[in-house]
């Protein structure tokens, strides 16, 4: 499943986001049940994934009992603060406060699909950034490219 495009949406007083219908059709076509995992991410934005997506990505990592301590840092830290969100049946979901004053988000957002992923952000901070962010691409596409080839970049 691939998520793109964005959309401007409001975070209503009951910390209810509506996932945009093009997103939750999608999930629907591939036969998933309208559950996210919501992971709070650095650089105000929340991060849901469709659950399955969650779960098989959260399980491809080394399984051990004794991770290196960043690992275990890591993973403690992303695994305990995501979490799983229901849909209602009008395909909203209720955000949990903690990851809302984690991320600074405000009311005012965008729904960005990001791949496999969809990202909440800051509308103000997305808009205000777009110019630039435009610019960089083609020096991160070429970056992306150099790493995904094997370099250094």
């Amino acid at each position: 499943m691939l998520f793109t495009g964005q959309t401007d949406l409001t975070i209503d007083a009951k910390q209810r986001l509506a996932v945009p219908a093009r997103y939750r059709q999608q999930l629907e076509a591939s036969g998933q049940a309208a559950v996210w995992v919501c992971v709070p991410w650095p650089g105000r934005l929340l991060r849901l994934f469709p659950e399955a997506t969650f779960e098989r990505l959260g399980a491809a990592g080394d399984e051990t009992l004794t991770p290196a301590s960043d690992v275990a840092h890591m993973e403690a830290t992303l695994f305990g603060l995501a979490e799983r969100i229901e849909a209602d049946s009008a395909g909203r979901l209720t955000l949990p406060r903690r990851h809302l004053e984690l991320a600074g988000l405000s009311t005012q957002v965008v729904v960005v699909g990001v791949r496999n992923r969809l990202e909440v952000r800051d509308r103000g901070a997305w808009n205000a950034t777009m110019p630039e962010r435009f610019a960089d691409l083609p020096a991160l596409a070429e970056r992306f490219e150099s790493r995904r080839q094997g370099g250094q970049a």
